[in-house]
């Protein structure tokens, strides 16, 4: 290599980046501390900015184009090095180039849960989670804030201390939404509509604009979703004695897969003597709710004795599976007996 070759390759031509790596916000041109030969070819593509720095001071910004750097096109560079008319001597300057493009499908959600005042419930504690897209719209600002003297900056940099002032205030305004958690998902959008103005103030610092913020779900605490399931069943159930009765039927099938269990010994001591009584009382009701026309006689009959023999029958049965006591089976044997 001569001697002319060593200092043609000292002196950069071409400035230009192709991104390679979508993650990229922030991407210093390697010049290996070459300087910049004066007319050298500057290329901006669409959705990029350039920026030029001299000794650490923003000198100049360039749009998507072509340039040529000569003094006519540097024009904040010429006056910060009082630059004359003729100067054709080669520059240096660290050039960055910044993407303006949108980021999209960056995560957020709430660390901890957040605790609210609602309608339904109370108090609540809800934990939410979504995505936002984001793009630079201020290239100085977001230099300054991010960029320090690192060559590459990514995306998922920026998102992870943007996550610290999203996640407060969107407790705010979830708060101030008082929105119940039973409908916050026909919500989603209303909330992050409501939410995006509170939350540009904050990015404006850094030079970002939150084009889009969306809430993507929500949850509740386990208990409270057990109760709000359990809630969405009894509305389901028109007769409750059924539902009384298939709940206990559940707890009997439990407790005849563990016989010795302590699952047993609490039906044992209630829940057989509480399906009883739903027995009882749902064949009551059916009594009751006989058309008038049947006549006063039969309007004072509680129950048929086919009825009442079939209740003690069913009643035996849950005696001789552990159901029932027979301090409760004679109970009720007496009762139903005293009707006949």
């Amino acid at each position: 290599m001569g001697l002319f070759d060593f200092f043609t390759e000292e002196f950069v031509e071409v400035i230009d980046w192709v991104e390679k790596d979508p993650d990229t916000i922030l991407w210093k041109f390697p010049d290996k501390d070459a300087n910049i030969k004066y007319g050298a070819s500057l290329t901006v593509r669409e959705s990029q900015l350039a920026l030029f720095l001299d000794e650490g001071r923003f000198a100049d910004i360039y749009d998507p184009g072509r340039y040529e750097l000569v003094t006519q096109n540097m024009p904040l560079l010429t006056s910060l090095r009082n630059w004359d008319k003729a100067f054709k001597s080669p520059f240096k300057c660290d050039v960055y180039y910044v993407s303006t493009r949108t980021f999209t499908d960056l995560k957020w959600g709430t660390p901890n849960p957040i605790i609210l005042r609602d309608p339904e419930f109370k108090q609540v504690r809800v934990k939410a989670h979504g995505v936002y897209f984001i793009r630079v719209n201020d290239p100085e600002k977001f230099f300054t804030q991010f960029a320090g003297t690192k060559p590459t900056l990514k995306v998922s940099e920026v998102s992870e201390q943007m996550r610290d002032i999203v996640s407060p205030k969107f407790a705010e305004a979830l708060a101030e939404a008082k929105i119940s958690v039973l409908d916050m998902v026909t919500h989603y959008t209303e909330l992050g509509e409501k939410i995006r103005p509170i939350l540009q103030a904050d990015f404006d610092n850094f030079g970002i604009e939150l084009v889009k913020f969306q809430v993507t779900s929500t949850s509740l605490p386990k208990e409270v979703e057990e109760f709000y399931d359990k809630m969405t069943n009894m509305n389901m159930v028109d007769d409750m004695n059924k539902f009384s009765q298939f709940q206990t039927a559940q707890s009997m099938e439990k407790a005849a897969e563990n016989p010795g269990g302590g699952a047993s010994e609490g039906i044992g001591m209630g829940m057989g003597f509480g399906m009883a009584n739903a027995m009882m009382n749902q064949q009551q009701q059916q009594q009751q709710q006989q058309p008038q026309n049947q006549g006063n006689a039969d309007a004072g009959k509680a129950q048929t004795r086919e009825e009442i023999m079939d209740t003690l029958k069913q009643l035996g049965e849950l005696k001789t599976a552990g159901v029932l006591t027979d301090e409760e089976f004679d109970t009720k044997k007496k009762e139903l007996l005293s009707r006949l």
